[in-house]
């Protein structure tokens, strides 16, 4: 009974604290009207140690500080220490009403704290933000949610915090509970659902109650594959009702089906902003042209048997991990044996960006001697389609396991596409194939 005093007690300060937010009945923004439009923003994050740990400056410090900080304004930046990182720098961009909008990018390159400044849980450093509309965001599981509220009362806590009245909420109930798929679960209290369970009623709910802007991290990641495309096509039709969908994945497929342009964020900067095949070809390509040195895998201690490297043998491209012919293709893994194996177990998996295994094979009774070795494939053809993808290789020996590996670098097939000409029907597989028609007098 207290905590549901307290739990209305929190809704009914949440309540408070959105009455800026326009209300349900806004109309739409005119096409040549940006919903989104953002001047240089810069989010600056101080590192360094434990918290408790930090040092107060002396009075003549904080004195001589201060024109230091002068000089590095005056030279177009704001002030920073070498314990301070830049999550976001110099970034500028507008969008329009109706657009899907991918952002992509490495981890770490600041697409989470970019959604976050826009959506605003995180003040910018530097820059502003303007947005004009409701915002549904689903940046993480569980945002948004009161874990002791139900299901039930967390539909409508969201629904009264993007300003929509009760009676507008119970018009969206029986569709959310539907496409959320947890009606057993309505009156049970969030803070005992699944993380599936979780992003199913937050997607559900961040799609149903007509936010002008819909903001969408890779959380939907943790839902499975049915759901994701469930999401995926709801987002589709979020995006042909008018409204605004910001949408970030490193599955590049979702994108390039989804998104009309694309962002692409690095360490921070905003690398490129262009339409989608644009965007996601250049990354992919700057994705095959990194140094090969600077992400082989280093040793880390004493193990047994440790893989280090893998790369292509043929056919032979511009990088290790490039694949552009339809022809044999040999390729190796090179393997650190520090004691001898015996009766070794072989594993290798091929899995593509959507987390799809493509393909498997094992081999046993493996005898390895120390030192270095490697382990040569022959494929007579590996016809996917032009894309990412990653190897997976592990190593047993007497049922113990030695390593397991999720390659680096990424798997990029750059072969000429022969597949439909729409994405969403491209399928796995990139084959040629003839056509032909012949009139027939008799069946």
């Amino acid at each position: 009974m207290r905590t549901r005093k307290k739990a209305n007690k929190t809704l009914s300060a949440q309540k408070r604290d959105i009455s800026h937010i326009p209300s349900h009945s806004s109309t739409h923004l005119p096409s040549s009207s940006p919903v989104i439009r953002v001047h240089n923003i810069g989010k600056l994050y101080r590192i360094g140690g434990p918290v408790g740990k930090f040092r107060y400056k002396t009075m003549r410090e904080t004195v001589m500080d201060v024109p230091k900080a002068m000089v590095r304004r005056l030279r177009g930046g704001h002030a920073y220490q070498d314990d301070e990182i830049w999550a976001l720098r110099n970034v500028s961009f507008e969008v329009q009403e109706g657009e899907v909008v991918g952002i992509i990018g490495r981890n770490g390159a600041g697409k989470t704290t970019f959604l976050r400044v826009l959506s605003k849980i995180t003040e910018p450093t530097e820059g502003r933000v303007e947005l004009r509309g409701r915002i549904g965001s689903l940046l993480e599981v569980g945002t948004g949610f009161h874990p002791e509220l139900t299901g039930r009362e967390n539909i409508y806590l969201n629904g009264a915090i993007l300003g929509m009245k009760r009676v507008e909420i119970k018009a969206k109930f029986d569709e959310i509970v539907a496409f959320a798929e947890i009606e057993k679960f309505i009156d049970t209290p969030v803070k005992r659902y699944s993380s599936g369970m979780y992003v199913r009623l937050a997607f559900a709910v961040a799609a149903h109650l007509e936010p002008e802007i819909l903001l969408v991290d890779e959380v939907l990641a943790v839902g499975d594959i049915a759901f994701q495309k469930k999401c995926l096509g709801k987002m589709g039709e979020v995006a042909k009702g008018g409204r605004t969908v910001l949408f970030v994945s490193h599955q590049l497929n979702q994108i390039r089906r989804l998104c009309n342009r694309c962002i692409w964020l690095d360490y921070g900067h905003l690398e490129m902003l262009d339409s989608t095949l644009k965007v996601v070809n250049a990354y992919e390509t700057a994705l095959a042209s990194r140094s090969f040195d600077d992400i082989q895998r280093k040793s880390g201690g004493y193990r047994p048997t440790e893989f280090l490297h893998w790369e292509i043998i043929e056919p032979k491209s511009k990088q290790s991990n490039l694949l552009t012919a339809f022809e044999t293709m040999k390729f190796r893994f090179i393997v650190q044996v520090n004691k001898p194996v015996r009766n070794g177990e072989h594993g290798i998996a091929l899995w593509n960006n959507d987390r799809q295994l493509i393909w498997a094979w094992a081999s046993y009774d493996i005898n390895m001697e120390t030192g270095l070795n490697e382990l040569v494939y022959v494929l007579p053809g590996l016809p996917l389609r032009p894309g990412i993808y990653h190897w997976q290789v592990s190593l047993y020996s007497d049922g113990a396991l030695l390593d397991n590996w999720y390659c680096v670098p990424e798997f990029i097939i750059a072969t000429e596409p022969l597949t439909h000409p729409r994405d969403e029907w491209n399928g796995i597989l990139n084959l040629s194939c003839d056509l032909k028609i012949n009139k027939l007098t008799d069946w």
